[in-house]
């Protein structure tokens, strides 16, 4: 890279010396693009590549930057990182020429910034042309397509611009594309033409945007189209499969439109980037990406099987609700700074949860947020690693570190609590005025808080500062007296900071329930001091149970009471209500991990209410825990006495089930757990097609995964059922994806052991889905004592991974590599390799770790107590 920006310099004729200005720091420094902001607008870009089908040839590009100066005295920053694989061909130059109106402008190079010194521009309006060759890290070039994806601040990694996203711009975008290959992007296609056997399209100048939303795909997409309430919608797909997208489409539409319509209702604001386009992307980093105008989704996230299960349809309108809210929360209105990133992401994931009820009028919602946000909000709040929902960010290069569930799962339950607060009017009210007040500009969190202000006497401020700005959770645990009588004489609710030193309290509505004598009694309580006094509850007779987490509310570590927790475990399936069993659920299970509730008694627990669930929603949830348990909380011996227990009741589970859907859930699971000689051999004549299951479809995903576990089981077939599988997939990206991670099925050590070296290579990372698949299979389970060896060098390479950005969420590569692990040796070379990096390792890497090894921390404490 040094020789490569030396040639660039030197045939640039720049001052070597250290100009007007130090240069800038890697990455986007908030200093450098605070100065920009104060000094840069009316920003146009002008943009247009030459894509190239053959991945190894190189993308030329041109850019055309309008903007306006108020201080033209000062050096002009233009960020560009380009990344490839071609990027240490000898004297290769990224940047070929700047001009001004015709005339070069001197420049220089410096980590990954062209720095054009002061006095060569002028105070007022300005145009810099720039001709260069774009980097394609961020443009996932395949054999037959490519996508941009510059998410959080990656579009300087393919061409010159001022990557962060309060300074938004107009885009006018020229692509020349093989002939037969489509083409999309956030603008509608304003003209196309042949151009030497090419494609030339332009596409008309969008509305502002920052430059993470600016995106573009090309490739061979088939196209559907369809009208919906006046609105013409387009979709993009690589699906062979005709039968699947037959079936899918029409549903896909139709929740597109269904959000729409109930966003420009609630917001009061007509959706604002006129053309509304998606794509549908193999092994797409996310299940989601909301581009305004050009919406990428994961292809699997949509065109769901026959034997999709209820989440999964959820998933799929929650996913489509969250992107569509993004054209309000995100693209309309954009943080000012990735500090606040969790804003767009919070009011998409809150706005979605009310969206999807009209389209599932079956479900029980309320019990779909519990189950949607509470686990994944605890599995990170509750760890050493948790950190505050707003988060300060001095580089956008650690911008990817940022996300995860405490923006995505806890941010949500905390706006249901302001909500719940000041009214839902009040609250709607709020977001009406932020979204008129800085429709296509910027704003921060403060200025949200001051809209809600407007509409409440609540001091929404200080609500803030202990829910958004603080990391962590209240311990809240029950404290009941009786008198000699045996009835209720004081019931308190004590809420502490387990953070020592802080005293911090939460405030928040509550619903309590108490449960005596067979009838259950909810009582309303705003917990806001140290010690809450129930009233209500004297003179009741003994409870069986009290249950703070009724109404699925309450957000915190909740101790139960012995007797509460005695009684849950034995008869939590009793409990009327869905919601309060769901919560019942969640609150046993951080029992169980906080070392108060066996492992063993939660699975015999699951197991027997499993029998008599009828909601589907907890037959899910109950299914995971039973799944979390056998594999990460039980000893090998425990797993191995109750395998058949846990097999046998899973099939009955299958054949009681009256829906394909139900079905699917506990074949699911059946299939992650099987390891008896007689269930794995079921497994193989399904596979093979020998036996079918009533009433359940499988599809080719279902046949491979199925192949996939025989593999891992050491099935003696192993080899030709994996080369079997092979042959039975028709779709070319999904047979890719199977060849890519097949070496981890491998049945020798040492392929295996090749795959992992080979993720050294960020090249082998870039498909994240694959290679987070691979890293999932090297680390079963069952592999746990021979792949211990790959957790320290995985941990080695996290940093270079967030440096990258192969992998969006740093904490996912952690994650799958301890996802099979939990014994007490790994636990100890996880601290010590924290130990070992000292005090200078990133807060936020340290953080990751932390959070993914929380599981194999408690799992080791559990099977091996310290000191026991």
């Amino acid at each position: 890279m040094f020789v490569v920006v030396f040639v660039v310099m030197a045939l640039s004729g720049c001052n070597f010396g250290t100009g007007d200005m130090p240069d800038p720091d890697p990455g986007i420094p908030w200093t450098i693009a605070q100065e920009r902001a104060g000094n840069i607008s009316d920003l146009r870009y002008e943009l247009a590549f030459d894509l190239p089908a053959e991945t190894h040839m190189p993308i030329s590009g041109r850019l055309v930057a309008h903007f306006t100066l108020v201080d033209a005295s000062a050096p002009l920053v233009f960020d560009f990182a380009p990344a490839s694989d071609l990027d240490m061909l000898p004297g290769h130059e990224f940047v070929e020429s700047v001009t001004s109106g015709g005339t070069s402008v001197e420049f220089r190079i410096a980590n990954g910034h062209v720095i054009i010194p002061g006095g060569e521009l002028g105070t007022g309006a300005n145009q810099v042309e720039m001709t260069f060759r774009a980097g394609d890290a961020a443009l996932n070039r395949r054999a037959e397509y490519l996508y941009a994806l510059f998410v959080p601040a990656r579009a300087h990694t393919v061409f010159p611009c001022f990557d962060q996203p309060d300074l938004k711009a107009r885009y006018a975008l020229e692509l020349t594309v093989p002939a037969d290959w489509e083409a999309v992007s956030n603008g509608a296609e304003a003209s196309r033409e042949d151009v030497g056997g090419k494609t030339r399209i332009r596409y008309a100048e969008t509305e502002p945007l920052s430059t993470y939303l600016f995106a573009f795909a090309a490739g061979r997409f088939q196209v559907e189209e369809a009208e919906r309430n006046d609105r013409t919608f387009r979709m993009f797909h690589r699906e062979t499969d005709t039968e699947k997208v037959a079936r899918n489409r029409d549903e896909v539409f139709d929740l597109h439109a269904a959000a729409l319509e109930w966003l420009e209702d609630y917001t009061g604001i007509e959706y604002p980037f006129g053309k509304f386009d998606f794509v549908l992307i193999p092994a797409f980093q996310y299940s989601g990406m909301e581009h305004p105008g050009a919406i990428f989704y994961r292809d699997d996230a949509m065109f769901l099987e026959e034997s999709a299960t209820q989440n999964q349809m959820l998933g799929r309108a929650s996913t489509i609700a969250h992107e569509t809210a993004h054209m309000w929360f995100g693209d309309l209105v954009t943080m000012e700074w990735f500090s606040d990133v969790w804003m767009k992401e919070v009011f998409a994931n809150f706005m979605a949860a009310k969206i999807v009820n009209p389209s599932f009028p079956e479900v029980n919602h309320e019990l779909r947020f519990l189950t949607a946000h509470y686990p994944s909000a605890y599995g990170i709040d509750r760890t050493e690693g948790t950190h505050p929902i707003r988060q300060e960010l001095d580089n956008l290069n650690e911008a990817g570190s940022l996300y995860g569930a405490i923006i995505y799962q806890k941010a949500p339950i905390v706006m249901q609590q302001l909500e719940r607060m000041i009214g839902q009017d009040a609250f709607r009210d709020g977001l009406r005025t932020y979204l008129e007040q800085f429709r296509f500009g910027n704003a921060t969190w403060l200025d949200l808080v001051a809209a809600f202000d407007a509409q409440t006497d609540i001091d929404v401020a200080a609500w803030s500062r202990a829910w958004v700005e603080e990391p962590g959770r209240p311990s809240i645990w029950t404290e009941l007296t009786l008198d000699n009588n045996g009835s209720v004489q004081t019931l308190s609710f004590v809420q502490s900071d387990p953070q020592e030193g802080r005293a911090l309290r939460w405030a928040q509505q509550i619903e309590v329930l108490i449960g005596s004598g067979g009838e259950v009694r909810s009582i309303p309580v705003e917990l806001r001091d140290t010690r809450t006094d129930l009233p209500e509850a004297v003179g009741m007779a003994r409870p069986d149970f009290v249950l703070p987490t009724g109404g699925g509310l309450a957000y915190g570590e909740v101790i139960l009471d012995e007797s509460t927790r005695a009684y849950l475990v034995e008869h939590l399936p009793d409990l009327g209500d869905p919601v309060t069993r769901g919560a019942a659920w969640v609150t046993l299970w951080e029992e169980m991990l906080g070392r108060r509730v066996a492992p063993a008694d939660v699975m015999d627990l699951a197991l027997r209410a499993l029998r008599r669930e009828n909601t589907e929603q907890l037959v899910q949830l109950a299914l995971g825990y039973v799944d979390s348990i056998y594999w990460r909380y039980l000893a090998p011996s425990a797993r191995e006495a109750l395998a058949s227990r846990v097999e046998n009741d899973l099939r009955a589970g299958i054949r009681r089930s009256s829906s394909s859907s139900l079905k699917s859930a506990y074949f699911s699971t059946f299939r992650s757990v099987v390891t008896t000689p007689n269930g794995i051999a079921f497994l193989e004549r399904v596979w093979r097609k020998q036996e079918e299951i009533p009433g359940l479809t499988l599809s080719e995903p279902d046949e491979t995964s199925m192949a996939q576990q025989l593999a891992i089981r050491a099935h003696p077939e192993a080899d030709a059922i994996l080369a079997e599988q092979l042959e039975r997939i028709e779709n070319p990206d999904r047979k890719e994806r199977f060849e890519f991670i097949m070496p981890t099925l491998s049945q020798n050590i040492e392929h295996r052991q090749a795959f992992f070296a080979g993720l050294g290579d960020p090249y082998n990372r870039r498909r994240e889905p694959w290679a987070l698949a691979g890293l999932r299979n090297l680390n079963h389970p069952l592999r746990s004592a021979e792949a211990a060896v790959y957790v320290l060098p995985a941990l080695h390479e996290l940093r270079e991974v967030q440096e990258t950005g192969d992998i969006f969420f740093p904490r996912n590569w952690v994650s799958a590599v301890l996802s099979g692990h939990n014994s007490s040796s790994v636990a100890s070379d996880v601290r010590r390799f924290l130990a070992d990096q000292g005090e200078d390792y990133p807060v936020r890497l340290r953080r990751i770790i932390l959070q993914a090894a929380d599981s194999v921390f408690r799992a080791a404490e559990i099977l091996e107590p310290s000191g026991e």
